[in-house]
């Protein structure tokens, strides 16, 4: 396993993260949402896969209070301390979604930060998370509210770095700006929604996070699956329940099905995996720490870490790239 430091912290990530949405409880539903995780695997499913992911030399680990409303948090916190020493790992969480009814329920101000990083804790079994996530930008509180309140969390001692994920590039440099200003703890890492199918983060935010030394921890590297499979392939579970990402890749475009056609003949030609050469390619972005991968199949976790070894050469590269073509923003919400 290969490891890099997050952004310009000395915090030290493998370059793998698992994606911990992908274990929680598929009966669970947040209120007035129409998040749903059908597809998750149970606690007894999920164990297995931290345990190899440790095995491998994973040891980042991604998840959020909203997924399977907090199921997701229990699970990996007692994997976790059943199958690592605390100091070893580096646990990500987020804040942000609804997580009961009630006008309080969700969102970034100073009242839901305190009170969900309290409950995110409790369901970890933890007395910290390394890295605490804004999910995404709240246009209804205050960004120095948000700040303050985050910064008060660090100052706590629950969480180490802080991270934000999707939201526009002068939203992201306006909290920024805002924390530098008043002397408050500033984002590290940057999870933004990134892949051979979807690049629009590389015309603003990739490269304010390159500037600003700050660290690339993508999600969804595969597409929802589309990169992890040949063209015309059947779908998945996930594929099929997944409200959430037939709104990011319900329609897939003649572009698209070049990009994929592409991927399919250099897979072909390596004689690799399909995932390998999207994440390969990821791996080779500049600024790009570790993207964040889900495994509901252990083969989903082993050919995600080989794609460590899988070296792209320029032209290959560029064949890739070559049919994208710009997309509306996705994922923001």
């Amino acid at each position: 396993m290969d490891h890099r430091r997050l952004g310009e912290t000395g915090l030290t990530v493998s370059r793998i993260c698992l994606g911990c949405m992908s274990y929680g409880d598929p009966a669970a539903a947040v209120p007035g949402s129409p998040l749903r995780w059908e597809w998750a695997l149970r606690e007894d499913e999920a164990r297995p896969f931290f345990r190899r992911a440790l095995e491998l030399g994973v040891n980042f680990f991604d998840t959020a209070n909203v997924y399977s409303v907090g199921a997701s948090e229990e699970i990996t916190g007692r994997a976790l301390r059943d199958f690592a020493r605390r100091e070893e790992v580096v646990i990500a969480t987020k804040v942000w979604g609804v997580m009961r009814p009630g006008p309080n329920g969700g969102g970034l101000s100073r009242k839901a930060i305190l009170h969900e990083i309290d409950a995110s804790l409790r369901r970890l079994g933890t007395d910290h998370v390394d890295l605490y996530q804004i999910h995404r930008w709240d246009p209804a509180t205050p960004i120095e509210e948000t700040m303050e309140a985050l910064h008060d969390v660090v100052r706590a001692g629950k969480a180490r770095y802080l991270g934000a994920s999707s939201m526009h590039a002068w939203q992201f440099a306006k909290a920024q700006h805002v924390a530098e200003r008043n002397g408050w703890t500033r984002f590290v890492s940057m999870q933004g929604h990134h892949n051979l199918l979807y690049r629009e983060e590389e015309r603003e935010m990739v490269p304010l996070c390159r500037d600003q030394g700050v660290g690339l921890i993508p999600w969804s590297p595969l597409a929802r699956g589309h990169l992890a499979r040949p063209p015309g392939a059947s779908g998945t579970r996930r594929s099929e329940t997944d409200a959430f990402g037939r709104s990011l890749y319900g329609t897939i475009a003649e572009a698209d099905r070049r990009v994929l056609a592409e991927v399919d003949r250099i897979a072909r030609s390596r004689g690799l995996p399909h995932a390998q050469i999207a994440l390969a390619w990821l791996l080779q972005k500049d600024g790009v720490t570790a993207p964040i991968v889900g495994a509901t199949r252990m083969e989903h976790l082993e050919t995600a870490v080989a794609a460590l070894g899988v070296r792209l050469t320029a032209e290959e590269v560029a064949a890739l790239e070559a049919p994208y073509v710009a997309h509306p923003i996705a994922g923001f919400a």
